[in-house]
């Protein structure tokens, strides 16, 4: 039923909206539609208006809801999130029909809301149905047919232009909030001279007051600088994106005088740009669409300005406008992986396909819980030892990949207990109260599956609640694959399963809390203390631990696939863990590799696997060199404000190693702790790791032995010096054998020096001895 809101119009003081239209709204407890007649096919502005005014029909600041056409999603599971401000989505799509309809699909016990729709015809050469892509490299055709929601809208070097002062009705912002190290940048005279448009159509691309300001090199005309201006944009990493770059020559006094390059994400979008001689005159705008698919989303947006190496004009580079634009994805879907017909990316299952399958397992399921029950029935001690608290932290059947639709009806003081090996069945009501109703504050990272949320279970155990998009399927394969895979494997240096969550549609995975958060906090980003270099080769070698574990602890063997700093948690005593399996793959019986898509984190993606689609454990081990890097240089994998030589970490670093100096690049707080036989011992494991070829690479299991070599000798390194410290500061000479590393943050056993052979004598696993602990005195070799 559509009701209307019945709201006393609010004191206008007190609201802060930009417009009297934000003072209304109009509410829906159950699907609505708006339908609009065209005057003609082709590109319009849909323009969505939202404020969440209080009313005594439904807090709208709680509303959960998807907006659609009938060929597009326009928004999946939207909701305002206690914004106190209005809130404007606006999107471009090419209709096709004489009438649009557009559709507000309230979630499960919540509302959808609207205060304001715009339908407007655009012009019909807004869009060329040509652009330019980055990846792969050349012409990119079909852009009539996709849908955009615009993203970013940004005037270099000039003020805010409000939709009346724009030829469409736009909204443009300036760019300084976006730009990267801002010294290097200025904004350039405003032109005193008019714009000198081709044609009058051309004023609706941008306005006047676009192409007559410019951001520009703040050292302009400096012999021998090499920097780059550089914005930076927050997007949505699982789409592609159409990047309109507008350039107008307002700053040169003649022609042919400014020739300069465009970068997007690192790579070469626009080379020996030269506007004069494209447009034949100063002062004439153009402008360049650029096509970035998502595969070079996962460091998010930038894009550079910077000189030409071999121009012999003006040392200067400019840009004068940009526009981001969302592209739809496969399915016509602008927000989460499903169409408006349930079709999901990639071809994946639909709800009928993922019903059917789960009550087949379900049926299966009955059976073994039949029998199961008959069992304990017989032993009702080893029913009540397997129902505990302990049980459910280890898979009942480990190598069982059933899914899960199956619970017990057993239940115990909070919760079931999984009869298919998948740990505890959680119901949504306790994982409501375990995370105060998934409060915004308990938030404690966030993915591609949905956020992660801190919560508190039982007698105050905390866990780590990893929720997907509530009442939907995005992400139900990753959410499959999470649990098939984790099921299975138990290692200490793999994140636990505890449980999961599937009731009512929602997907959610419950893990063990890694209090330390991820290794990459700590290496560079959040100003954490600085791990010691023994505390980064433990953390390195129990992350190896782990991918060996993964690659040679099953028949089969698992590839991770997106191995990361991101993905390498660590627990209240910096113990590695590897997690997030969503995208792991089996190795079939007999085969080396899998021939699947190309999927992974731009910076760590094996280039064989790129190039031939074919994933095998040499892909890990590939991520997890620059992960050793990474661990060295502290520094992300990919950087694109550093000049282009230094922006990918595995081909700049493996140029210094090279040189023989990669001293010079390592973490400048390691400098002087490092045992330099230890830190060569550690650069060749990574370059080993980043052979061009994966037969070149070392197994997980080499590479973990080069690293325990690597941290023996800093042990030994480390514990040398500590007595020769001893000696200066004695009277007499002393050769105390210590017990316990002091130069580190985390202490472990060392063996006592002596002239025989060393016990082997309960050493932990996670010290980073255990492989070494017959050496008792290691003085590099």
């Amino acid at each position: 039923m559509t009701i209307k809101s019945p709201v006393e119009k609010p004191n206008e003081a007190k609201v802060n909206v930009p417009s009297p239209i934000y003072l209304t709204a109009r509410i829906f407890i159950q699907e609505a539609q708006y339908s609009f007649q065209l005057g003609q096919p082709g590109f319009h502005w849909i323009r969505l208006h939202f404020f969440p005014i209080k009313n005594s029909v439904f807090d709208l600041a709680e509303a959960t809801f998807t907006v659609q056409t009938d060929k597009y999603v326009l928004l999946h599971s939207f909701n305002v999130a206690n914004s106190t401000q209005s809130i404007l989505k606006e999107f471009l799509l090419n209709a096709t029909e004489p009438h649009l309809t557009i559709y507000f699909k309230p979630m499960k016990n919540s509302a959808a809301f609207i205060n304001a729709i715009e339908v407007v015809s655009a012009p019909d050469n807004l869009i060329a149905d040509k652009g330019f892509a980055l990846s792969p490299v050349g012409d990119f055709s079909g852009l009539s047919g996709y849908g955009f929601q615009a993203v970013y809208r940004v005037n270099m070097g000039g003020p805010l232009i409000t939709p009346k002062n724009d030829t469409l009705w736009r909204t443009w912002v300036p760019d300084e909030p976006f730009l990267s190290k801002k010294e290097l940048a200025k904004a350039a005279p405003y032109a005193a001279r008019p714009i000198k448009y081709p044609d009058p159509a051309f004023q609706l691309i941008a306005p006047a007051t676009v192409y007559g300001s410019a951001t520009q090199m703040a050292a302009a005309n400096v012999n021998n600088q090499n920097t780059n201006v550089t914005w930076k944009f927050e997007v949505d990493q699982a789409f592609g994106y159409l990047i309109r770059l507008h350039f107008c020559d307002i700053v040169s006094k003649s022609k042919n005088n400014l020739v300069f390059n465009v970068y997007v994400n690192g790579k070469m979008a626009i080379p020996n740009l030269d506007l004069s001689t494209l447009t034949g005159d100063l002062a004439a705008p153009y402008y360049k669409d650029i096509v970035a698919n998502a595969s070079l989303m996962s460091e998010g947006l930038t894009v550079q300005i910077g000189p030409n190496d071999v121009a012999n004009g003006d040392i200067n580079a400019i840009l004068n406008g940009l526009e981001v634009l969302k592209m739809s994805n496969s399915v016509n879907s602008l927000d989460g992986e499903f169409g408006p017909d349930g079709k999901r990316e990639g071809g994946g299952p639909n709800r009928g396909t993922v019903a059917a399958v789960g009550f087949a397992m379900m049926f299966g399921a009955f059976v073994g819980l039949g029998a199961m029950v008959i069992k304990w029935h017989k032993r009702p001690q080893d029913w009540q030892k397997r129902n505990s608290f302990s049980s459910w932290l280890l898979p009942l059947h480990a190598g069982d990949t059933s899914f899960m639709t199956s619970k017990t009806s057993m239940s115990h003081k909070s919760g079931f207990y999984s009869s298919s090996g998948l740990g505890r069945f959680f119901t949504f009501a306790e994982l409501q109260e375990a995370t105060k109703n998934f409060d915004s504050k308990a938030i404690i990272g966030v993915g591609g599956f949905g956020n992660v949320y801190l919560g508190e279970i039982d007698d105050g155990t905390q866990v780590a609640v990893k929720r997907g998009n509530p009442q939907s399927e995005q992400g139900i394969t990753e959410f499959q694959t999470e649990i098939q895979m984790l099921s299975k494997l138990r290692h200490r240096h793999l994140v636990s399963l505890i449980g999961y969550c599937d009731e009512n549609s929602e997907m959610i995975l419950v893990y063990e809390y890694m209090s330390n958060g991820p290794f990459r906090d700590h290496l560079y980003g959040k100003n954490l203390p600085t791990l010691t270099w023994k505390q980064r080769l433990e953390i390195c070698i129990g992350s190896a631990r782990g991918l060996h574990y993964l690659h040679t602890g099953t028949a089969q063997g698992i590839i991770h696939r997106d191995v990361k700093t991101t993905n390498i948690l660590l627990d209240d005593t910096f113990t590695a863990k590897v997690a997030d399996f969503g995208l792991s793959k089996d190795t079939p019986m007999g085969q080396g590799h899998v021939s699947t898509a190309v999927k992974g984190s731009f910076g760590y993606l094996d280039p064989e696997y790129f190039r031939r689609q074919q994933l095998t454990d040499k892909s890990d081990v590939y991520s997890f060199g620059v992960v050793l890097l990474e661990a060295l240089c502290a520094r992300p994998a990919i950087n694109p404000q550093l000049p282009r030589e230094q922006v990918n970490l595995a081909d700049w670093a493996m140029q210094w190693k090279r040189k023989g100096l990669l001293d010079k690049i390592i973490d400048p707080l390691l400098v002087g702790s490092i045992n330099p036989e230890s830190m060569k011992k550690f650069a060749e494991a990574a370059e080993k790791c980043l052979a061009e070829h994966g037969v070149d690479r070392p197994t997980m299991g080499d590479v973990l032995w080069n690293l325990e070599y690597a941290l023996q000798l800093q042990e030994a390194f480390t514990q040398g010096k500590a007595e020769e410290d001893n000696k200066t500061t004695a009277a007499v000479p002393a050769s105390p054998a210590p017990t316990a590393s002091t130069t580190d943050d985390c202490p472990v056993s060392l063996p006592e020096p002596n002239n025989g052979p060393a016990e082997l004598q309960a050493i932990d696993e996670h010290s980073g001895t255990a492989m070494f602990a017959q050496f008792s005195n290691l003085n590099g070799r």
